[in-house]
């Protein structure tokens, strides 16, 4: 049995955020004890691992709920519901890294037009850039 603090640091988080996953039912402590500390099972800290793996892959509090009864009722789903939700995610992820390459590109097309010098702002090009409805400088 773990307690609250024994988990969290074998798990390399803080007390918190498994207060955190316990208020948004994703974890629950198997018991407590007389002194109403929470208590901690083996299976419990290997949920908390699915949990923080999950996470570190990009999956929500949503997707990683769905996981989690998935995970516990594996009979009922197939292999094809599982890679559904990664090949959705795989897709958002593709979407956001061309979005931040569009944003780098803006940026690095506005910072190579400003001679960054130390005179006034006055004619700044990145702000008259921006103030402008050129979209070309932007994109």
């Amino acid at each position: 049995m773990y307690r609250i603090g024994e988990l969290a640091s074998e798990c390399e988080v803080k007390a918190d955020t498994l207060r955190f996953y316990e208020k948004h039912g994703l974890l629950a402590p198997s018991m407590r004890s007389d002194a109403g500390y929470r208590l901690y099972t083996q299976q419990d800290a290997q949920r908390l691992r699915f949990i923080l793996r999950a996470k570190a892959v990009g999956f929500t509090l949503a997707e990683i709920t769905e996981l989690l009864s998935i995970e516990l009722d594996k009979s009922n789903w197939a292999c094809s519901d599982v890679k559904g939700m990664v090949d959705i995610k795989l897709t958002q992820v593709e979407a956001k890294i061309a979005e931040l390459d569009a944003f780098r590109v803006s940026l690095q097309r506005l910072s190579d037009a400003c001679c960054g010098g130390p005179e006034s702002a006055e004619h700044c090009s990145i702000l008259e850039a921006l103030e402008s409805n050129d979209k070309m400088i932007i994109r």
